[in-house]
Formats: C-alpha cells, sequence, structure tokens
C-alpha cells in the first residue's frame, strides 16, 4: 500500500509536481489564446464565463499552486502536490463508485506515449469489477485540423485506452499513437456508441479532448492535466469535468505506476 506521504515524495522527486517542466510563458500562452476562444487550448469545452489571462492564473493558482503573480512572466512554475494529492483521492472516488454500479467507462488519451500505460491499469481494475470498457469505432477514420493543416488519422484502442495514430503506423503490439488536444475523437467514439446501439459511457477517464469533449456533451468526465492545459480546470469550476488532476503528464511512462497503485487502492480496485 503506498501512503499519502510516500506519494507525495514520488510526486516531487519525479516532477510531476513540485517545479514543472511547462514553463510560465507556455502557459501564460496558452491562458491568452482560451480567453480567445482558440479550440486548440479549449478542447472541446464552450466556456460559460468570461476567462482572461487573469481570471485564469486566478483559478490556475487556486486548483494547482501556480504562482498568483500576474507579473510573473518568464521561468519555472509548480504543481502544488497537496493539491495533485486531493484529486487524486477525488478521481479515485469517482472510479469506486463507477466499479461500484458496474457502469460502463470509457478510456481515452491524448498522450498515449506517456499515459497509456496508467489508464490501461484503470481500465483492467474496472474490467475485473464488472465494469463494461467501451471500445466503440475501432478504425473510424477522424479528420483533424493541426497547424500543418487537416491531418487524417484512426482511432484505435490499446489494452482498453482510445487513442488516435496515423493510418499505417501502427506496429505489433504498438502503444504509440498521436499527441492530441482535439475533441473530435470523442465525439466520433460517441456517435458510433449511440448509433450501435451500444451502451454509452457512464464515465469517461483521460485528458485533454476526451474529457472536455466528454464533459461538454454532458458525460460525467474525470482526468489529467498540466498547468497549460486551463479548459479541464475551468470545466471542473464550471461543472462539465467532475475531476481534474493536476500533474505534469510529459514526465516518463513509469513514473506514473505508483500513482496507479495508489488510486486503484484509494478507489478499493487493488487486487
Amino acid at each position: 500500500m503506498l501512503s499519502s506521504g510516500a506519494l507525495r515524495a514520488h510526486l516531487l522527486a519525479a516532477k510531476l509536481a513540485g517545479v514543472v517542466a511547462t514553463p510560465r510563458e507556455e502557459s501564460l500562452r496558452s491562458y491568452r489564446l482560451f480567453g480567445e476562444g482558440d479550440p486548440r487550448v479549449l478542447l472541446g469545452l464552450e466556456p460559460q464565463g468570461v476567462w482572461g489571462e487573469g481570471e485564469l492564473v486566478e483559478l490556475m493558482a487556486a486548483r494547482c499552486g501556480v504562482s498568483p503573480d500576474p507579473g510573473y512572466r518568464r521561468g519555472p512554475d509548480a504543481i502544488d502536490p497537496e493539491r495533485t494529492l486531493a484529486a487524486l483521492d477525488a478521481f479515485a472516488q469517482k472510479l469506486g463508485e463507477a466499479a461500484g454500479r458496474g457502469l460502463p467507462v470509457l478510456f481515452g488519451t491524448g498522450h498515449p506515449h506517456r499515459l497509456v500505460g496508467f489508464y490501461a491499469e484503470l481500465a483492467d481494475a474496472l474490467s475485473a469489477a464488472g465494469c463494461e470498457v467501451l471500445t466503440p469505432a475501432q478504425g473510424h477514420r477522424v479528420d483533424i485540423t493541426t497547424r500543418f493543416g487537416v491531418r487524417t488519422y484512426n482511432l484505435d484502442y490499446v489494452r482498453g485506452v482510445a487513442l488516435v495514430r496515423e493510418p499505417g503506423a501502427r506496429g505489433p503490439g504498438s502503444e504509440t499513437g498521436v499527441h492530441s488536444h482535439s475533441p473530435l475523437p470523442i465525439r466520433v467514439v460517441l456517435e458510433a456508441a449511440a448509433t450501435g446501439g451500444g451502451p454509452l459511457p457512464g464515465l469517461v477517464v483521460g485528458d485533454h479532448g476526451w474529457v472536455c469533449g466528454a464533459g461538454q456533451l454532458g458525460f460525467e468526465a474525470i482526468g489529467l492535466a498540466d498547468v497549460d492545459d486551463p479548459a479541464l480546470f475551468v470545466g471542473e469550476v464550471e461543472g462539465r469535468v467532475s475531476v481534474a488532476v493536476p500533474l505534469d503528464d510529459a514526465v516518463r511512462s513509469d513514473y506514473y505506476r505508483p500513482l496507479t497503485r495508489y488510486v486503484l487502492n484509494r478507489a478499493c480496485l487493488s487486487r
């Protein structure tokens, strides 16, 4: 069993919290773009309130622990590990509730290189607890507008976790995919589930557009978010994202394993 104190030490040592790799200037750029309504930063969320840079700095200080000083423009920023731990506890509670109710669950990630393993272990545990882990729209095409133009990707599932990859890019047992912020994949998945007559998710677990896109459509959604992803935290405070966990979402994949153990234990899903 991993204690809160031990996980807190790991968060700091692995730089999942504490001083993180995302610089302040990158976060401020995301806050400005969010306030301008840039879809690359909205991640499928349609904000109800007015969120300029100042309001987002205040929000992210409260939710993540970044510097609340609007005059701090360059340099490292930080995540308060106590806020990460509290959010992980809430995240675990939602997983435990889903298991207790036998809800269908959908997992999806825009960070497949880093986070497939984290979500896959959760998917395995929920499946063992009697939840159906949904995999609709396997192989469906998704056209996503990027800064390089419209790119065509295919939906795929690795160990029950949805992701997008370039056509023909998959190797045997590959867990790689495309880094994506887009909400279009979750929309394609939900449309396929609805038109196919299959169950719709009672809980969506993931990051980026998977969480915000699902929450915007009224599905309960929980996920992980870095300090330059304000959409999940706006969604949380506005009531469309149930839990947003602040942490660095791009460290080595094995650094997330202790989080998996902690969450499964807190959710009473350890095997």
